[in-house]
């Protein structure tokens, strides 16, 4: 079966897009806002950008109204964020602050959650959370303001916090990390079952 992607519906481009591409890493993005209210959302189309400098990348898919979600708007505002990883623990406060909450709404209030105190940006990061980046805003890229456009937020790591009990030998463990992906629709990946294979050399 195959796909004209300019003769598809762009949500039809979406769900295939998504149904295929995954798991996906989910980043779960602490912000301020102006106001001094913290914003906590999360966002599956993340991944690490480059390692010399550290940089993430995270995407904003364009809602249909065609606002800025309060992550992009306090971004662009102070210039600062956490990216947090989910891990199996937290799924359920993480589905909590998927909600379309008002700017004025405290995600991490509604969601049951501890703040952390960052070292090098204002805005706090999920207590509970094993691994959090520390993120100062480098740019940012619209491809498409249509809905399910979107906007890249390359972000500068400014630095990286890991629990004591997640790192084994100088590196994140995976199995106590227990990082959840986004597969489908509301379908979620865990990694508890893992395989190695070693790096062929020739």
């Amino acid at each position: 079966m195959f796909f004209d992607t300019t003769q598809i519906a762009p949500r039809q481009n979406y769900q295939l897009l998504t149904g295929g591409v995954l798991p996906r890493p989910i980043a779960w993005v602490s912000t301020l806002g102006k106001n001094g209210v913290a914003n906590l959302a999360p966002y599956s189309f993340f991944t690490v950008a480059s390692c010399n400098p550290p940089v993430l990348c995270v995407v904003q898919v364009t809602p249909a109204n065609q606002l800025n979600k309060d992550t992009l708007t306090n971004l662009k505002d102070t210039g600062e964020c956490v990216v947090n990883v989910v891990s199996q623990p937290l799924l359920d406060a993480m589905n909590i602050s998927c909600a379309t909450f008002p700017p004025e709404v405290d995600e991490f209030e509604k969601a049951g959650l501890e703040k952390s105190k960052s070292h090098t940006v204002a805005a706090p990061g999920v207590k509970a959370a094993l691994v959090r980046y520390e993120c100062k805003l480098r740019e940012l890229q619209t491809i498409s303001g249509l809905p399910t456009g979107g906007t890249l937020m390359l972000l500068d790591v400014t630095g990286i916090e890991v629990a004591d009990q997640a790192m084994a030998e100088g590196q994140i463990d995976p199995a106590v990390l227990q990082a959840v992906g986004k597969m489908g629709g509301d379908l979620y990946s865990t990694t508890d079952q893992r395989l190695e294979l070693p790096r062929p050399t020739v």
